[in-house]
């Protein structure tokens, strides 16, 4: 990021500084309203007095050149010498402005002149070629020139085009340039020499046919340097013999053929004044070869010509023109090229075929600069691209990004979308990877991609191939959408349609290709459910299917699942084993997969298998090592708890065999007591006494095992009952009414606690069977006991153990299951034997049973 930084202030201070370099030079100039200029590239002229700086018409946005005179320039010299130096620039322009050739630089705006400066606008420049060898005076530091060499090619051509110049000056117009020299030659944005200075240009005063005549202007020392020719170009005759004619520019033409061949600091052209001229002129004489040694060995002699003092040996412009140093093939095809305006389209498709072979010879800079403008205008006609795209492409390829992306890809976007002919799409398709390795993503996305898509939707099988071809270079580009929505459907359209058995094959191949950089889903979802629907059967076909199955089965992003494999994929591979088709080879492989997938099945499933196994085998292990933990209490069932209240028509009884064993028991504790009772009969105090003492015992052993407190057990509703029964103790023993005041207290806690507590049959921890107590309640009422047998005593017993009427009734959640008449009395006082808990079975009238909302709220 500091990088970008220091390049965009670097451009940044670059542009503004020209920006106010030019609104300080050209503040009310005309050429602004029309031009917008920006950095300033070169210099220009006599002197290099003119500066040339990279402009743009503001009207079609045309690039141009703005060359700028500023008048500060001239305030070294008296006022004299300024106005001859600024008649003679003007002089200059005007004449430039009035001619029109290929080989003289092109005036889009005439000069125009303020207060301060003098400017007009040119054809876009590189730069001058006084520039280019090296003299950067009047200009900014020649970033664009650093490392710039001429080539040989560029040499020729360049003086093979002065040459024709010089010679539509001379045969022409009849006007005598006579400053031809680096200063006056301009270097186009294309590399062509252009005739520029046309400041001391003297015009023909011979009338009509006449041999031409040229009036001669004395070279005086005494004026500025820069409104006189160059010295060091000037013919000898125009100082020493006051004579001039055409011969004289191809004197300057020679001198300007040494400069450019000439090493640094070579004195040959390098002249001051006046005297070293003369010296010069004398060298010229007997010119030795050694001068000459930079210079090619097929122009040696030519130049030697051209050097001549006698103008008369001096060759003229139309005969350098036809030297053999201009007979090459680079030559040829650059002046070709700058007259395919001039032919027709037949012309020039022939000329173009050969001109991928031409530009093997050609550096990279003159088809860039030269060839690659030509070209572009070819692309608007689509009869000729298909001739010009193989010469296009060629120089693409040895493109920087920066070039492709500048002078390339602008002109080649709008031939991305022509389908017809038919050979443009094929060519493209065919240097595809150039376009690949230069385009930028984006573009690819918009252009490229959108081509290849037209080129799957057309008609033409070999365009077909091609884009199948090219398409898995692009799966590093493709995104999800693009791939789903676009690409897929096309090919897949394509390979079930196509009647054409390579281009369906290449359709297996392009999605085998692109297969790794897919998405696992759009493979089980797009991809593997297409293939059976291929309607043909050939080996070739289906060796092509064969290979995506592999593809996806031991790719390791993709993996197809067991299911997929024996559900969809093995269906259709199996009947293909017996194909007719297949080579010997093509069925062991077809085989080999078969084998390979269904194993990849058992051994998946197999493993999954023994996981199960061995999951359930530690989970019974784990159940086994856990210790038991036992309870001393179990939840009441709802059956065992309503047994015996007519409620066995609405609850389904399941008492456990420990529940059963404990009513045995106890049930047998009481008949036991029972009969001992009836068996031997006891006086009333005896009965008395023993019944206190039984009844401690049985106290004491509910206390201790059927009730106890802090640990909560189930409460036997039989021994409830007795509890009740037993008679109010009379011994006067501390310890005895000890112990009955401790039951008395129990036995009155949990009579309040049936009457208190709701939910005593939902706790977990407190249980009470209820089906024993009904039942036990039932048998004390009908089996014949110390109580039931004597009516007296059994009425004195109740009695003594009456509570007090006045005490308050404790009613219980049982008491609402009573009969209402006669009046309810709690549960803690329904031991009468005229009392009986529930109607006798014997009765005739019936026994309503309870509903279910009773229950619920008995639950509740």
């Amino acid at each position: 990021m500091e990088v970008f930084n220091k390049i965009y202030s670097h451009v940044s201070n670059s542009v503004s500084s020209t920006v106010s370099q030019l609104s300080g030079v050209l503040p009310g100039n005309p050429v602004t309203r029309e031009f917008d200029a920006s950095s300033h590239i070169a210099s220009a002229g006599p002197g290099l007095q003119w500066k040339i700086y990279r402009g743009t018409k503001r009207s079609t946005k045309q690039e141009a050149a703005i060359f700028v005179f500023e008048k500060r320039q001239l305030d070294k010299w008296n006022k004299t010498d300024r106005d001859i130096i600024l008649d003679t620039l003007k002089r200059g322009v005007t004449q430039l402005t009035k001619i029109r050739h290929p080989q003289i630089l092109t005036v889009q705006h005439p000069l125009e002149e303020s207060r301060e400066s003098l400017a007009f606008a040119t054809e876009p420049v590189f730069a001058s070629l006084a520039n280019v060898l090296g003299q950067t005076f009047n200009m900014p530091q020649p970033t664009n020139l650093t490392d710039y060499k001429l080539f040989d090619i560029e040499i020729k051509y360049g003086l093979l085009q002065l040459s024709e110049g010089l010679a539509f000056l001379h045969n022409d117009v009849k006007l005598l340039h006579k400053n031809i020299c680096p200063e006056s030659i301009i270097i186009n944005q294309q590399g062509a020499w252009k005739i520029f200075g046309f400041d001391f240009c003297i015009l023909n005063t011979s009338p009509g046919n006449s041999l031409p005549s040229y009036p001669f202007e004395d070279y005086s020392p005494t004026l500025p340097n820069i409104s006189q020719p160059n010295l060091g170009f000037l013919a000898p005759e125009c100082i020493l013999t006051h004579m001039q004619n055409s011969s004289s520019d191809l004197f300057s033409l020679g001198m300007l053929i040494y400069a450019v061949h000439a090493k640094s600091g070579d004195s040959l052209h390098f002249v001051k004044d006046l005297q070293q001229f003369k010296s010069r002129a004398n060298q010229l004489k007997q010119l030795p070869q050694s001068k000459l040694q930079n210079i090619p060995e097929s122009l040696k002699e030519y130049v030697k010509m051209l050097l001549n003092i006698t103008p008369e040996l001096r060759p003229d412009a139309h005969q350098f023109i036809k030297i053999p140093y201009f007979e090459d093939v680079g030559v040829k095809t650059l002046n070709y090229l700058d007259s395919l305006l001039q032919w027709d389209n037949l012309q020039r498709s022939q000329f173009f075929k050969g001109l991928p072979e031409a530009l093997k010879k050609l550096p990279q800079r003159v088809r860039v600069q030269r060839v690659l403008p030509c070209l572009v205008r070819d692309l608007a006609q689509p009869p000729m691209v298909p001739f010009v795209l193989p010469s296009l492409f060629d120089i693409a390829q040895e493109c920087s990004q920066k070039e492709y992306l500048h002078y390339i890809l602008p002109h080649i976007k709008p031939v991305m979308k022509l389908m017809e002919p038919v050979q443009i799409l094929l060519i493209m398709l065919q240097k595809m990877e150039i376009l690949l390795k230069l385009t930028p993503p984006s573009d690819v996305q918009q252009h490229v991609l959108p081509m290849l898509y037209r080129g799957l939707d057309s008609d033409v099988p070999q365009v077909h191939e091609l884009c199948l071809s090219v398409l898995p270079t692009f799966a590093g580009l493709l995104d999800h959408g693009s791939v789903k929505n676009s690409l897929l459907p096309r090919i897949k359209k394509l390979c079930l349609s196509t009647s054409s058995l390579s281009v369906r094959v290449n359709c297996l191949l392009c999605v085998g290709r692109l297969l790794e950089h897919l998405d696992k889903w759009i493979v089980l979802d797009e991809i593997l459910p297409f293939l059976p629907q291929i309607p043909s059967r050939e080996p070739a076909v289906l060796m092509g299917i064969l290979g995506i199955y592999k593809l996806a089965l031991n790719h390791k992003k993709l993996g197809i699942s067991k299911e997929v494999i024996a559900t969809r994929i093995l269906p259709f591979l199996i009947p293909l084993c017996i194909e007719n088709g297949l080579t010997l080879p093509q069925f062991n492989a077809l085989v080999a997969l078969v084998k390979q997938m269904f194993q990849s099945v058992e051994t998946e499933h197999r493993t999954k298998l023994e996981q199960l196994n061995t999951v359930q085998e530690q989970q019974k292990a784990l159940e086994n090592t856990m210790p038991t933990i036992s309870t001393s209490t179990k939840p009441v069932e709802l059956d065992q708890v309503f047994s015996g209240l007519g409620l066995d028509s609405f609850v389904t009884k399941t008492m456990t065999i420990e529940d059963k064993q404990r009513i045995t028991k106890q049930q047998e504790s009481i008949k036991a007591f029972q009969s001992q009772s009836l068996l031997e009969p006891q006086p009333l105090t005896d009965i008395k006494r023993d019944n206190k003492s039984q009844a401690k015992d049985l106290s004491t052993s509910l206390m201790d095992t059927e009730f106890p407190i802090q640990n909560t057990t189930n409460v036997n509703a039989t021994n409830f009952q007795n509890i009740q029964q037993l008679p109010i103790p009379t011994s006067s023993s501390n310890k005895s009414a000890v112990n009955w005041n401790k039951q008395n207290q129990f036995t009155a806690n949990l009579t309040n606690g049936f009457s208190q507590n709701s939910n005593l049959f939902n706790n977990n921890q407190t249980t009470m069977n209820a089906t024993n107590m009904c039942n036990n309640t039932q048998n004390w009422q009908n089996s014949a006991n110390p109580w039931s047998s004597n009516k007296s005593s059994s009425a004195a017993q109740f009695s003594n153990i009456q509570r007090n009427p006045t005490e308050k009734q404790t009613w219980s959640a049982l008491d609402n299951l009573l009969p209402t008449a006669p009046p309810k009395l709690p549960m803690n006082q329904m031991l009468s034997p005229n009392r009986p808990l529930l109607p006798s079975p014997n009765n005739n009238a019936p026994i309503d049973a309870l509903s279910k909302d009773d229950i619920m709220d008995l639950l509740s």
